[in-house]
């Protein structure tokens, strides 16, 4: 399970950077992300031109995009809106797999078995990635 929320992480960061970690609930770094790209493409895209195509109410009018898209860009541009995109994609498939950076594994408190982040011990489940906690082998069930 690990594996797919990596490569869907992944996948949806390559589509909209940002988007990929919002799959692994981390909203601060979603929210950095998209507005790097969203500011990125309102500085460096060509607007007027995409805003005189119209609508795009059929297939042909994505081709047009497109075509805008090649023609009206440089290279340097579609290196850094594809850069942002490329980032945004490895950030959220390393932090899917569990390897945070700046992150010590040896906190004091419980961990969650799933995503590895510190939960609260009187829980029966992980409120970061809503896993079932098993009781720790030590304590026994109370059944009053």
């Amino acid at each position: 399970m690990t594996w797919f929320r990596a490569l869907l992480a992944a996948g949806l960061s390559i589509l909209l950077p940002g988007a990929g970690h919002l799959v692994i609930r981390d909203w601060l770094r979603a929210a950095v992300f998209a507005g790097l790209f969203i500011s990125a493409s309102a500085i460096f895209l060509p607007i007027e031109q995409l805003t005189a195509a119209g609508p795009m109410t059929s297939v042909g009018d994505i081709n047009a995009y497109a075509d805008i898209m090649a023609e009206e860009t440089d290279a340097m541009t579609q290196f850094l809106l594809s850069f942002i995109g490329l980032f945004a994609a490895i950030d959220a498939t390393f932090r899917a797999l569990g390897f945070p950076p700046g992150s010590d594994t040896g906190g004091d408190g419980a961990t969650c078995p799933e995503c590895g982040k510190e939960v609260d011990e009187d829980l029966e489940f992980c409120h970061w990635c809503t896993t079932r906690l098993e009781p720790a082998a030590d304590e026994e069930p109370t059944h009053s």
